[in-house]
C-alpha cells in the first residue's frame, strides 16, 4: 500500500502519524530538526513542548478542553497516552514532565512498524507524486514552505501574527445596558443594520478605562517575534491609548451614528462595540481590542466596560507571531486544501490554539487521510462533540465578510470552548426544585453539553467501526 506523508513532527503530526499507522496504512513522518533548527525548539524530540507543560483542565464534565481530553482518549490518542503516563501534580489540570512526554511519543513512533521517520526539511510544496500529504508544521512553519503555500493559495492566505481581540460569551453580556445597532443603521454584507452590540460609556467611565489600559501589566514580544515585520498594521489598543486621551474615542470607540434605546436622550461619550464571531451567535469579539495586556489585567480592565461587568471570556486578546491559514476559505470539511486536495493541513497552522487542540486536529486529519487511502467512508464528527465543534470553527464556523476592508472580519485562531458548541436549552430549575441562577445554572448547562457530546461521540465511534455496507445504507 502506498504511504501517506506527514510534514512536521509536533503534536499534530505525531498524533496523525499514530492514527494512520494504527489503521494499517504506512506513514513517512518528515521532521526537519535537527537538520534545521527553529527559534523555539531546544531538542530534536518529536512532540516537544516549547512553552507550558500544561494540557489545562482535565475535567470532562464542566470544561471544554477536559471534554476534548476525554474524546481523544476514546479514539486511542498517542498524545493523551503519553501525557497520562508522564503526568505531574497540577491540581485539576493535566500537566506533564515535558522530557518524559516527548521521549514517550518519539519512542512509540520510532518503534511502530508502519512508521518511517525522515529527518529532513521539506522546502516548498512536496513532490507531485506524494498523493496524500498532511502538513502539520505549526506556528513556526519554515519560510520556504510558507511561501509555497502562499503562492498556491494567494497572498492573503497565510497570516503571520495573531492580532486577537477578546471574545465574550453572548449570554454573559448585560443587554439591559447594551443594545444591537450598526453605526447609522447601515446594513453591510450579510447584515441587518443591527449587527453590533454596543456598550456605552460616559466621560468618567471612559477616562478611567483609558487610564487602566495605560497602566495595565503588559507582555513583551519573544525574541523570534521582534523582527517580524507584520505587527505595524495592527496596533494594540493600549498603544493607541498612550497616543492621547481622546484617541480611542476617535478610533475604535467612536460614539457616532448610534442611539442608546435605554437612554435615548443621552449621547454616549464613547462606545465599545462587539461583533458576532461565530455562525451560532454564541460568541462576540470586542472590535479593535487586540492587546499585549497580560490576561489578568485584560479581564479586570475589560470588565470595566458597561454591560461587560460579568463577562465570561472564550479567549482573551493577544498579539504574537503565529503562521496560520485562512482555513474557512481554503480548507474543505476534511481539512483538505481546496486548491490542491492531495494536501491536508493539521494542527496550529489550521487556526486552532493549544497543545490538545493541535493534537486533536492531527488526530482527525490522520483518520481522514487513512480513510481516504483505504477507500472507506469519511464520517465527520458530530458538531455537538468537542472534535466537531473545533473542526467546525476551523472549516466554516467563523463568519467572514468580503468587501470593504474596514468591515472585513478576519479568521483568528481559537481554543476549544463551549461557545463553539451548538446551543443547548438553558436549564431553568432542577426537577421539582427552585429556579436556578448564576453559577448553578451555568454548571448545569455545561454538564448538559458534555453529556450530549459524550453520547454523540460514542455513536460516531460505533458508526466508524461498523461495516462499510451498514454505514452507507
Amino acid at each position: 500500500m502506498k504511504e501517506i506523508h506527514i510534514i512536521g513532527g509536533g503534536l499534530a503530526g505525531s498524533e496523525a502519524a499514530w492514527q494512520i499507522a494504527q489503521s494499517g496504512v504506512p506513514v513517512v513522518l518528515h521532521e526537519m530538526r535537527p537538520v534545521r533548527a527553529t527559534e523555539a525548539h531546544k531538542t530534536d524530540g518529536l512532540a516537544e513542548l516549547v512553552c507550558s507543560n500544561s494540557f489545562r483542565s482535565d475535567d470532562s464534565v464542566a470544561n471544554a478542553v477536559g471534554l476534548l481530553h476525554w474524546e481523544m482518549r476514546q479514539l486511542g490518542s498517542l498524545i493523551m497516552r503519553a501525557a497520562d503516563a508522564h503526568q505531574v501534580p497540577a491540581g485539576g489540570a493535566l500537566a506533564v514532565d515535558r522530557d518524559g512526554f516527548s521521549e514517550a511519543v518519539t519512542t512509540a513512533l520510532e518503534d511502530h512498524p508502519m512508521i518511517s521517520i525522515s529527518r529532513e526539511e521539506i522546502a516548498g510544496l512536496p513532490p507531485a507524486d506524494w498523493d496524500n500529504v498532511i502538513v502539520a508544521t505549526g506556528p513556526l512553519t519554515s519560510p520556504a514552505l510558507a511561501d509555497a503555500v502562499r503562492e498556491l493559495t494567494g497572498r492573503d492566505a497565510l497570516a503571520f501574527f495573531d492580532a486577537i481581540a477578546p471574545i465574550v460569551h453572548f449570554d454573559s453580556i448585560d443587554m439591559d445596558v447594551c443594545w444591537f445597532q450598526s453605526r447609522y443603521d447601515k446594513a453591510g454584507p450579510g447584515g441587518t443594520g443591527a449587527d453590533y452590540i454596543n456598550c456605552p460609556m460616559d466621560k468618567e467611565q471612559y477616562d478611567a478605562f483609558v487610564q487602566a489600559l495605560i497602566e495595565g501589566d503588559k507582555t513583551d514580544f519573544k525574541e523570534w517575534e521582534k523582527n517580524t515585520p507584520y505587527f505595524d498594521g495592527c496596533l494594540p489598543i493600549e498603544v493607541i491609548a498612550e497616543r492621547g486621551t481622546e484617541t480611542l474615542r476617535h478610533g475604535p470607540m467612536k460614539p457616532v451614528g448610534l442611539t442608546n434605546p435605554h437612554k435615548p436622550d443621552e449621547k454616549p461619550y464613547a462606545v465599545v462595540q462587539l461583533r458576532q464571531d461565530n455562525a451560532l451567535g454564541t460568541l462576540f469579539n470586542i472590535v479593535g481590542f487586540q492587546t499585549k495586556l497580560r490576561h489578568g489585567a485584560q479581564a479586570d480592565t475589560f470588565r470595566m466596560i458597561p454591560g461587560l461587568e460579568k463577562a465570561e471570556f472564550a479567549r482573551l486578546g493577544g498579539l504574537h507571531r503565529n503562521t496560520f491559514l485562512d482555513s474557512p476559505r481554503l480548507l474543505d470539511s476534511t481539512l483538505r486544501l481546496k486548491a490542491q486536495p492531495r494536501l491536508r493541513f493539521a494542527g496550529q497552522i489550521t487556526g486552532c490554539e493549544g497543545y490538545v487542540e493541535s493534537a486533536s486536529i492531527g488526530l482527525l486529519a490522520g483518520r481522514f487521510a487513512a480513510s481516504e487511502r483505504l477507500g472507506a467512508p469519511l464520517d465527520l464528527p458530530p458538531a455537538t462533540t468537542a472534535f466537531g465543534a473545533l473542526l467546525g470553527h476551523i472549516t466554516g464556523g467563523h463568519i467572514g465578510v468580503e468587501g470593504d476592508e474596514n468591515t472585513k472580519r478576519s479568521f483568528q485562531p481559537m481554543n476549544v470552548n463551549f461557545g463553539l458548541f451548538p446551543p443547548i436549552e438553558k436549564p431553568k430549575r432542577t426537577p421539582g426544585g427552585p429556579r436556578l441562577r448564576g453559577p448553578e445554572k451555568a454548571a448545569l448547562k455545561k454538564n448538559a453539553i458534555t453529556d450530549r457530546a459524550k453520547a454523540d461521540l460514542e455513536g460516531w465511534i460505533v458508526r466508524m467501526n461498523a461495516p462499510a455496507e451498514l454505514v452507507t445504507t
